[in-house]
């Protein structure tokens, strides 16, 4: 089997019924308009991610090349190659976090016009974002910028399909959940690195480590070390939190474009698919206890996991039938399969829909304790990780273009957040024990809303922490760039969510004037 870009691109064209037909090496049939749709989508994620290499890879440089402890050349290859490393060793947590946040129609239809339409709104109402903000060289977050987005997508879906009051589009404990994370990181970043610098002032009595850098030559070869480590460390927790945020869509335009080949993990093998079986038998029996004797169809079952995943879905009578249902056509899909590979392609993407809708019913019953027995929650809890498996999944090739295209944005656009986050937000100019204090706090809290699953903005928490280091040692903030960085911040979430409901709105109204479904 192949993989890589060779899966995307080794495709050859055949006559098919007098049209010309693009056959995926995997067994995907293409049409030459899905072919452009994913062309064009992946175009869009990767430039999302050269974008973000404007903002908040440049944030992970900034101290580095200001305080001439490495040529900007240098540092953005040394950044850029922990990027990739951060990228690679990430559990993809924060991607599907992303991915939580969108409409489950959507998410389960992404294949359809209307998934196109979502997709390509988010990331072009993101790209416009954040590069008007860099222009300016705001230090503005691309979380903010895409969870916006989303917000407004799933607004304008909630508005535009029937069946929906507003606001059921958006998970909203997931995004209240992120919110606070990005609210909650620059405080950090400001106290904490505030509190780091006094430490370091204390403990570590080296004049040289608060004197204002010599632009003619580096300093120390200690304050260097320092330096390019803790610049180190950004870029490889930039790499595995931000970096993950366009990987999470651009699985969602291959799962949607290719499903054969995309929309379930491939390389679970027997071991996987084995435990998969036990743990689906297991929560079939609980089902059916829960269930009684009303039967579903599965078109019935369908219709009402979706409901149930709405923000104003209930337990209802028919939910455990409705699940029993789902489970058991799981395991039919999975019967005699030693791995996941077996299951036909044509069948993969009606089988990831239904773990989809089963896994996500699950999880939402067990945070909600709507399962009494506590026995029967821990069974149903561990059946749910197993099934979120099969489908959180990132390709390899996938988090080497991300991290190349972070790399290609920080060569270009460097130089705007280089000099706002050295000169422009302290009235002196930033110190290496200043820049060794906010990159040593950024670090600590970007691997730490990692481990929950939260996107935090590298930006927001380096730029609080330098002005955090600049009130401590009593420096003096610049009232005017704070103003803007603030007003950027404020008003990113409310422009986004217009920008993204505006396109979507617009998408929707192009794709059916083109009979796209």
């Amino acid at each position: 089997m192949r993989s890589g870009f060779a899966t995307l691109y080794s495709a050859r064209v055949l006559p098919y019924a007098g049209k010309d037909r693009v056959e995926h090496v995997l067994g995907d049939s293409l049409s030459a308009t899905s072919l452009l749709f994913l062309v064009l989508a992946l175009a869009l994620a990767l430039s999302f991610e050269f974008v973000n290499g404007f903002h908040d890879t440049a944030n992970a440089v900034a101290t580095v090349i200001y305080t001439n402890s490495l040529k900007p050349t240098y540092a953005v290859v040394w950044s850029g190659c922990w990027n990739l490393i951060g990228v690679l060793l990430s559990a993809g947590t924060v991607a599907f976090g992303i991915l939580a946040l969108l409409p489950v129609e959507l998410v389960i239809n992404v294949g359809s016009g209307a998934g196109f339409a979502m997709v390509f709104s988010l990331l072009i109402s993101a790209i416009i974002w954040n590069v008007g903000t860099w222009y300016f060289g705001l230090p503005a977050s691309s979380s903010h910028t895409l969870i916006g987005s989303i917000v407004g997508v799933g607004l304008a879906n909630s508005v535009m399909s029937a069946g929906h009051t507003f606001g059921d589009g958006v998970n909203w404990g997931k995004v209240q959940d992120t919110l606070v994370a990005l609210v909650v990181s620059p405080l950090i970043g400001f106290i904490c690195s505030a509190l780091l610098l006094l430490l370091f002032k204390f403990f570590v009595r080296k004049p040289e480590l608060y004197e204002e850098p010599d632009k003619t030559k580096p300093p120390t070869p200690w304050v260097r070390a320092l330096l390019i480590l803790t610049c180190t460390g950004v870029s490889f927790a930039h790499g595995s939190n931000d970096g993950q945020k366009g990987m999470g869509l651009i699985l969602l335009i291959l799962i949607g474009v290719v499903p054969g080949a995309y929309a379930l993990d491939l390389h679970m093998g027997g071991k996987d698919v084995a435990t998969l079986l036990s743990q689906n038998q297991a929560a079939s029996s609980v089902f059916h206890r829960l269930a009684g004797n009303d039967p579903v169809s599965a078109p019935e079952a369908s219709d009402t996991l979706n409901a149930y995943l709405k923000n104003s879905g209930k337990v209802t009578p028919q939910l455990y039938p409705a699940l029993e249902e789902k489970n058991g056509e799981i395991a039919t899909a999975l019967h005699g399969k030693t791995s996941i590979a077996q299951v036909p392609k044509d069948d993969r993407k009606g089988l990831r829909s239904d773990i989809y809708l089963v896994s996500a019913s699950i999880a939402k019953l067990v945070k909600k304790k709507s399962i009494s027995d506590a026995d029967d929650a821990a069974s149903l809890g561990a059946y749910h990780k197993t099934l979120d498996k099969t489908t959180n999944f990132i390709p390899t090739w996938v988090k080497f273009a991300v991290a190349l295209c972070l790399g290609l944005g920080t060569m270009i656009g460097w130089k705007r957040i280089v000099v706002t986050v050295g000169e422009r937000i302290g009235k002196a100019h930033l110190t290496y024990g200043q820049g060794a204090s906010a990159e040593i706090v950024a670090y600590g809290t970007i691997q730490a809303a990692d481990i929950f699953g939260l996107p935090v903005s590298t930006t927001h928490i380096l730029s609080s922490g330098v002005a955090g280091t600049m009130a401590a040692n009593r420096s003096g903030l610049q009232g005017a760039t704070l103003r803007n960085i603030l007003l950027a911040w404020v008003l990113t979430l409310p422009v986004c969510v217009f920008l993204g409901s505006m396109l979507f709105a617009f998408g929707l109204r192009l794709v059916s004037t083109f009979g796209i479904h």
